[in-house]
């Protein structure tokens, strides 16, 4: 069983797969050669699964950082005799700057061990499970390193010391001040033989990596405004999670980490989910920049398409290219993290109907109008069927956005998105060449804002709430200023945000997304995402005061390397569910712009321009919010 902190781990990315590496310098989960791939060191779920690490023999203390403009890390080890820094990072290999980072990726993970004081006794484990801990493979001393056959996976290990085998590699060696130390290991499908590369080329790939990094963050970072840091590392964290190839954006690069300890809510988010779109495309528009956005959004309008004749519903979520099956199993071998079990991989979510994805997709193609002129006339017709079918299937209940595993509801995000999307497709009838549609979109859309005000507010609770004629409350609602359905400050919008602010913060001050059944057992931390999505909110009030302290709450929950996971314990703090989380990192951004536009006066002053459209609408509900509720 595995049992550090969630926390403890750094974040390694090549733009097609990613490690987590512990405080203590261990390589505790890494997938060759794609972030979906079979876990070669897998000892973030299982302490018999692999790992690959690199420390001092003796007693030391860590600290660490991401070297500037970087996802490249250092960790520095202090001793009684000395000190040393390892400097960890997934090679981007040659000339892969700026756009190009991570297109070309060697598959090739590089430490590089330097004595900076004294002199210190250094010990490397170097313990390969493939296929998720099923499989102690081979290990064969070579001229320059090892090499490990066992199952799909050939992996070569170039080091400058020799080894010790049993049923895992040792080593030992003695740094004096300015002495380095170069490894690296490269995946290689099997029956290929991975090159061992010699000390001055692993150096190369590492500076290399550097200045990729750099010279990405150079070219998209260009935001100014409050929390700048956070911001920009947020972008990088965000490429990081980026499969360069498709484009495409995994919700986390692990699987099965927990949003309760010991209990069954463990999913693998190696995948995109079509819902992430529109609120991913704000961020990269803040914090990467718009041919991030793009490519983003090409990949998903082609994973998604799909003949709307047809009229079956648009998946939610798709494999790294595209993939469509992600039938979900169990790994029983795997004890889990903290004995959270089961282990999965895949997930069944995938053919769940979750009708909010149609408004996804369609904000996603709005926020890029200016690019639809390049678009092939086939997306084109696709995406006027995705406005067809949600002015049909606004009706019927799903799953929602929680991906609840109890019976279908009529939920209010679900019936919201629906609403967005012929928002966002009466916008974009022209570049569609859609006007035909306009009547019959204008009306769906009516139909569907009269329905919601009708059966998603309750006067008893004073706020809009999870489902049509539900008590529940969820911080869903709170997206509702944030794509346009109605001003933060209109009455019922507002007292909603105070309701959500007061029943729905846990004691850490964080926001949880719902308290109602979802047909699990047990229960689940804090939302990050959610937190950050009142900050947003309130900032749309013009309370910046408020929105400032929920923002620092949220983001004082990163960790040491301003990584955010999906959720938080509310009460010991511990950092809960798969990690990092892009979500998260997607709230922050987008929460720190709003807050930022809002003391600059830009957002209050576009709020209230919407405001005034929205009590022109025929279909505003004026209604006095509760007493106490504002």
């Amino acid at each position: 069983m595995s049992n550090l902190p969630i926390s403890d781990y750094a974040l390694l990315s090549d733009c097609q797969t990613a490690a987590l590496v512990s405080r203590d310098g261990s390589i505790d989960w890494l997938c060759m050669p794609h972030f979906d791939a079979r876990a070669v060191f897998a000892r973030l779920l299982d302490s018999e699964a692999g790992h690959w690490s690199i420390h001092p023999a003796g007693a030391y203390t860590a600290s660490r950082r991401y070297l500037d403009r970087s996802m490249v890390l250092r960790t520095e080890f202090r001793t009684d005799t000395g000190a040393i820094s390892v400097t960890d990072a997934l090679a981007s290999g040659p000339n892969q700057h700026g756009h190009d980072l991570g297109k070309h990726a060697p598959h090739l993970l590089v430490r590089v061990v330097e004595c900076t004081r004294g002199t210190v006794d250094v010990r490397v484990e170097f313990a390969p499970r493939p296929e998720y801990g099923l499989i102690r493979p081979l290990l064969t001393p070579i001229e320059g390193g090892l090499r490990c056959h066992g199952g799909p996976d050939t992996l070569g290990l170039s080091a400058p010391v020799r080894f010790d085998i049993t049923d895992l590699a040792r080593a030992c060696l003695t740094l004096q001040a300015g002495e380095q130390a170069a490894f690296a290991v490269q995946h290689v499908p099997a029956g290929q033989t991975p090159r061992l590369w010699t000390q001055p080329q692993i150096l190369g790939h590492l500076r290399e990596t550097l200045r990729s990094w750099q010279s990405w963050s150079e070219l998209h970072q260009a935001y100014e405004g409050l929390w700048e840091d956070l911001v920009h590392h947020s972008g990088r964290v965000l490429r990081a999670l980026t499969f360069r190839p498709t484009g495409a954006i995994v919700a986390a690069p692990t699987t099965s980490l927990p949003e309760s300890i010991g209990g069954v809510r463990n999913w693998d988010y190696r995948y995109a989910w079509v819902r992430d779109a529109s609120f991913t495309l704000d961020a990269l528009w803040i914090a990467a920049c718009p041919d991030e956005a793009q490519a983003f959004f090409t990949w998903m309008a082609q994973a998604a398409a799909g003949d709307p004749e047809h009229h079956r519903d648009l998946q939610i979520m798709f494999g790294i290219r595209g993939e469509r099956d992600l039938t979900e199993r169990e790994l029983g071998h795997l004890s889990g993290w903290r004995g959270s079990r089961p282990v999965r991989v895949g997930n069944a979510a995938w053919n769940q109907r979750q009708i909010d994805v149609y408004g996804e997709l369609l904000s996603a193609a709005n926020r890029l109008r200016d690019y639809l002129n390049d678009l092939d006339a086939d997306t084109k017709r696709f995406l006027v069927g995705l406005a067809d079918t949600a002015a049909i299937r606004w009706r019927e209940p799903d799953q929602g956005i929680w991906e609840v595993r109890g019976e279908p509801q009529h939920f209010v995000y679900s019936k919201l998105m629906c609403w967005v999307a012929l928002d966002r497709a009466l916008k974009l009838a022209e570049p569609l060449n859609a006007t035909d549609r306009i009547p019959h979109w204008t009306q769906a859309r009516k139909d569907i804002r009269a329905a919601i005000e009708q059966h998603a507010w309750n006067e008893t609770i004073g706020a809009y709430t999870q489902a049509f004629g539900s008590t529940a409350l969820d911080a869903a609602a709170l997206a509702m200023p944030l794509v346009g359905f109605i001003p933060a400050f209109a009455p019922r919008m507002r007292a909603t945000i105070e309701v959500i602010r007061e029943r729905l913060t846990g004691p850490d001050g964080l926001v949880f997304r719902y308290v109602a059944d979802d047909g699990l057992p047990g229960t689940e931390g804090t939302f990050v995402l959610c937190t950050f999505a009142l900050a947003q909110a309130l900032a749309m009030t013009g309370d910046t005061a408020a929105a400032r302290s929920v923002f620092e709450r949220a983001a004082a929950a990163m960790n040491d390397v301003g990584l955010l996971a999906e959720e938080v314990d509310p009460v010991s703090g511990e950092l809960l569910g798969n990690f990092p989380q892009a979500f998260s990192h997607i709230g922050l951004v987008n929460a720190a712009w709003a807050i930022s536009q809002a003391e600059a006066g830009d957002l209050v002053t576009a709020r209230i321009a919407e405001g005034s459209a929205y009590y022109r609408s025929e279909a505003c509900a004026r209604v006095t919010p509760r007493r106490g509720r504002h």
